[in-house]
């Protein structure tokens, strides 16, 4: 098979995971087949994919990981997918227009929209996320409240009962939510479950809905279902996700956005790619 070193490196990583998806475990003899690279770039690729909790390395290639047992810590996630996450909060910016009343779910991803609201004016911000919360402060208009509840310390949120009972007391034009997990067969699912009122509390609040999830966290699924994919309007995933899992959610009735990585993201992974080149 003729070599794909044109590839940047996400891309060949996302071959990877959608291989694993069919195959569930692959050698690293089929990896270099598949992708027509060499088996030290294989590694290499399996390495980083494994860092990054999207699938599990073994001593001769890599087994998927589909079931989600335990949410990764917000340390974790904070350094996770940085360019993606970035490429979805801005189009997720998009959605929200001046003096909307906006619900943003607990996440890092969802919190990556702070810096593209800086100039939208008298916007009501509601979530249960502290981190994001905080980072609104210093907004130069929006009003600020604070969904409480018990608090998850490892993902710095607010969940159960009463951050539901607050959400159910709202009108919210728009309602931002995060996974951890999320497919067509499952939708979108959680390990911890306190967390399943308060996202459902919130789409029921919504006029309008949109899941924010990159697309290294498509396929997973955890113990916990919160919501069918056919419930949300909009679906913000990274480039990453390939155009036949978004066209099966748009089967469904939902807009899928599949956001480009930033310039400097793309010029980045392009540098990356050419340095794999070499050393593969």
């Amino acid at each position: 098979m003729a070599r794909t070193t044109s590839l940047i490196p996400e891309q060949r990583r996302q071959q990877i995971l959608r291989h694993l998806r069919a195959e569930e475990v692959l050698s690293y003899r089929q990896i270099t087949e598949l992708l027509g690279v060499s088996q030290m770039t294989a590694r290499r690729d399996v390495a980083a994919l494994a860092e990054q909790g999207r699938l599990r390395a073994t001593q001769g290639g890599a087994a998927a990981i589909a079931r989600l047992d335990a949410e990764p810590s917000r340390a974790d996630k904070a350094v996770a997918e940085l360019p993606q996450k970035s490429a979805i909060a801005r189009a997720a910016a998009d959605l929200v227009s001046d003096s909307m009343t906006v619900y943003l779910d607990a996440g890092t991803t969802v919190q990556a929209v702070r810096p593209h609201l800086e100039h939208r004016r008298d916007l009501t911000i509601v979530s249960n996320d502290l981190g994001t919360l905080l980072s609104f402060l210093d907004h130069p208009s929006a009003d600020l409240i604070c969904v409480g509840g018990r608090i998850d310390r490892d993902n710095q949120s607010m969940i159960g009962r009463l951050a539901t009972i607050t959400l159910s007391e709202l009108s919210l034009d728009l309602a931002l939510l995060s996974s951890s997990s999320w497919d067509v067969r499952h939708g979108v699912t959680t390990p911890v479950e306190a967390k399943i009122d308060p996202k459902r509390a919130a789409l029921a609040s919504a006029t309008s809905v949109a899941l924010l999830a990159d697309s290294g966290k498509f396929g997973r699924y955890a113990k916990y279902r919160v919501l069918g994919l056919d419930e949300v309007d909009t679906v913000i995933t990274d480039a990453g996700l390939p155009v036949a899992d978004a066209d099966r959610i748009e089967a469904l009735g939902t807009e899928v956005v599949r956001a480009a990585l930033a310039p400097e993201a793309r010029d980045a992974a392009r540098s990356q790619a050419s340095r794999d080149a070499a050393a593969g």
